[in-house]
């Protein structure tokens, strides 16, 4: 049979499988047709996945809202749109503003009036202290835009007053009052530079000629040296081959302000970087490269030309205090940590006490702060303000600076142990204001019973035995 004829044949036909003895029954072909009778419906969903249809005839969409009215008791009716909106607002509040003033559905009770009232003034409240929140964040962008602007016009006239007034007249006025205050509030970034080149001076006599042929020679290094482990340890070479710690600058560079992005393999500045570092190397073999100093090279090429900065980096390195810690002269260095813990006592006799009763040595804060001259501790800028008075007052005001540091923190540094105070040293916050750093840096006195540093620390090299540094 047909299927047409099969579903009106009533099973007394000669063709029919249902009678005929000699065909089986095709129980395949009546899944078939059963299956195509079904309705077929969209599969049903979950909140975790689809899940097959369910069972049986769809219910009737009449019945479905009539049953809806007999349980909610609301009229047979069908809702307006506006009603619609509101039933979905009385089921799913769109905002907190809706939960406090609207009123409650209707299968709930209502709101009393005293707790309606009581919610509406809540909500008042609440947008009042809101309101009053968004004020006070303008007035403060405000402040900070009015300081914003303050700040760049008292640089652009303290530029000028650098650029046309202190600097070509540099030899008369370099130690007048007015330079020096000046100089204490921080040297515009567009003289920088030159500010530093001339207070560093060039004792050496270093030429742009020297640089190149230094430049050339490391570059011949770098050529005939083999490749090596760059972590290896270079402490047990001798003075003439101590050029072989070229290999040992790859590595520190990728790790010079790595937030910068600028020193690292392919910046911009991380040719000028090696090759400053690579020509040190090659001009001061006694001294070699050590760890720290391609943070004070790095800021030199931020503000100087590469062959100035290769000149103002080599008479850096080779004042007293630096070449005591870059060649790791233990002498010489236990002599600055005596020197600044006497300066220390006076200032801050409290925290002084503190860090005694904890065994807290000052070589385990100052070695990093002296090694990079603070750029690696302090934030950027406020490195390079410490750098200004640095130029200007010499190896004093590092030792002035890390008892500013000090005292800034001291309230905090007093209830720390010994592993809480190290770290916390070793690694400054990076929110530290200038203004009140210069304020704590300001308020020290580096004088202790009518003795200067240059006395204390040359008192402090006799009683060691150890020779005093000429200036």
């Amino acid at each position: 049979c047909t299927s047409l004829h099969d579903q009106a044949c009533p099973h007394k036909c000669a063709n029919c499988p249902s009678t005929s003895p000699a065909l089986p029954r095709n129980l395949f072909a009546r899944k078939v047709k059963d299956a195509r009778q079904l309705p077929q419906r969209e599969p049903g969903w979950k909140l975790f996945g689809k899940v097959p249809p369910r069972e049986g005839s769809a219910k009737d969409p009449r019945w479905i809202q009539k049953e809806y009215e007999t349980r909610s008791g609301r009229p047979g009716n069908p809702p307006s749109p506006k009603q619609s909106v509101r039933k979905n607002l009385d089921f799913e509040p769109l905002s907190t503003t809706a939960l406090i003033l609207e009123d409650r559905p209707a299968n709930l009770p209502a709101k009393p009036a005293e707790e309606a009232q009581k919610h509406r003034q809540q909500y008042e409240e609440m947008v009042a202290q809101a309101k009053k929140r968004e004020l006070k964040e303008a007035q403060k962008r405000r402040k900070q835009l009015e300081d914003r602007c303050k700040l760049e016009d008292s640089i652009g006239n303290a530029a000028l007053v650098w650029s046309q007034e202190i600097l070509p007249n540099w030899e008369t006025m370099c130690t007048s009052r007015r330079v020096r205050e000046l100089w204490w509030q921080g040297v515009p970034p567009s003289v920088r530079g030159k500010v530093w080149s001339l207070a560093v001076g060039n004792e050496l006599n270093i030429t742009h000629e020297l640089f190149n042929i230094c430049l050339a020679r490391a570059k011949e290094k770098w050529k005939c040296m083999p490749i090596s482990d760059p972590e290896a340890d270079s402490d047990g070479l001798s003075l003439a081959d101590k050029e072989a710690s070229l290999e040992l600058i790859k590595l520190d560079i990728s790790r010079t302000f790595p937030n910068l992005c600028i020193f690292q393999q392919g910046g911009p500045y991380h040719d000028v970087l090696h090759s400053i570092l690579g020509a040190y190397t090659c001009y001061r073999p006694d001294v070699g490269y050590v760890q720290g100093m391609s943070f004070i090279a790095a800021v030199l090429i931020l503000n100087l030309d590469t062959a100035d900065a290769f000149i103002a980096f080599a008479n850096l390195l080779n004042k007293p205090c630096q070449m005591a810690f870059f060649r790791v002269d233990h002498s010489l260095m236990l002599t600055y940590f005596a020197a600044f813990e006497v300066f220390f006592e006076e200032n801050l006799p409290k925290l002084f006490a503190h860090f005694k009763k904890n065994n807290l040595t000052p070589d385990i804060y100052l070695i990093d702060w002296i090694f990079t001259l603070y750029s690696k501790s302090l934030p950027l800028d406020l490195a390079c303000r410490v750098w200004d008075v640095f130029c200007r007052d010499g190896e004093e005001f590092l030792f002035r600076t890390a008892l500013g540091v000090l005292k800034l923190y001291e309230d905090i540094l007093t209830k720390m142990d010994f592993i809480h105070n190290a770290q916390f040293l070793t690694r400054l916050p990076e929110d530290i204001s200038a203004d009140e750093l210069f304020s704590a840096i300001g308020s020290i006195q580096m004088h202790s019973k009518n003795r200067k540093w240059a006395q204390v620390r040359s008192e402090k090299e006799q009683e060691k035995g150890s020779p005093v540094l000429k200036r």
